[in-house]
């Protein structure tokens, strides 16, 4: 077990925008959060995490978020799943039952085919490889049993299908096939699953979606479990113009420059609040 975990919320193309913005602007004040011992990545973060453990230089993952962002498609969540998903805590006797209810959804929704999204998803990542020299977790959610996991390098499974499971959202994108499973968006369990961070001090939790829900409990609820077992936690969230720059819809590619842009310049007031977790003595 290591010292210091960085975890990488969900929260769609803008997500994926604000964070490195937000990394690299908290690199611009000496913090370097890639050099985490575990970088736990959910959805939007688990492609922030694929880019950040990869030899890619972070000021070179910000500049293409600027880039504008041709060959993408815009997408929303659209209403059935907005309805599926709220009520589906109401309509299940637990959780995991909830999590059957969404994979239902996803796996009869109209999407385009599985090998396309994958390909998107190929195209975004600096490197299919698994990092060999530090730990990352990608994690998703079985859509025909409810189950979630974690998968690593030691899966066994990947890296670029593990990264699209992870960013399945139900209804918007095919669930991904992976040894005869189906798997959806991580952030059906929780919109950060900070809790995978358990035993480390020093826990920074990005979070561009602070959801919390019966069926997803949310980042602060996490963190504050952590702090329990007596970790220093910071969860950092889009402030109000980080907010306004990602606009309503988190899969709008157009808003992906503002919302880069938006992370950086929000960094050096959360800069502090980091650097007293991350960068505390060692014992």
């Amino acid at each position: 077990m290591g010292e210091r975990a960085l975890v990488l919320g969900g929260g769609g193309v803008t997500g994926v925008a604000w964070e490195l913005g937000l990394l690299a602007g908290l690199a611009d004040a000496g913090l370097d959060l890639g050099a985490a011992d575990l970088v736990i990545g959910t959805s939007a973060g688990s492609v922030v995490g694929a880019q950040l453990t990869s030899d890619t230089p972070l000021e070179e993952l910000y500049q293409r978020q600027l880039a504008p962002p041709d060959g993408e498609i815009p997408m929303a969540i659209g209403a059935r799943t907005m309805f599926t998903m709220a009520g589906s805590a109401l309509v299940s006797p637990d959780v995991r039952s909830a999590r059957r209810h969404v994979g239902r959804m996803a796996l009869t929704a109209h999407t385009v085919p599985e090998s396309e999204r994958r390909k998107a998803i190929e195209s975004r990542l600096t490197s299919h490889q698994w990092p060999r020299e530090k730990r990352l977790l990608v994690t998703a959610v079985d859509a025909r049993t409810g189950e979630f996991t974690a998968f690593s390098g030691a899966s066994g499974v990947p890296l670029v299908d593990a990264v699209a499971a992870s960013c399945a959202v139900p209804g918007v994108w095919p669930s991904v096939t992976i040894d005869g499973r189906q798997w959806m968006d991580g952030g059906i369990r929780s919109s950060a699953n900070a809790d995978l961070a358990h035993g480390f001090r020093r826990v920074v939790v990005l979070a561009p979606i602070a959801l919390h829900t019966p069926l997803m409990p949310g980042p602060s609820q996490q963190a504050d479990r952590l702090r329990r077992d007596g970790a220093q936690v910071a969860v950092i969230a889009p402030d109000a113009s980080a907010r306004q720059a990602i606009g309503r819809n988190v899969l709008d590619p157009a808003k992906r420059a503002d919302a880069a842009r938006a992370g950086r310049e929000q960094a050096p007031s959360v800069a502090p609040l980091v650097n007293g977790v991350w960068q505390g003595a060692r014992s």
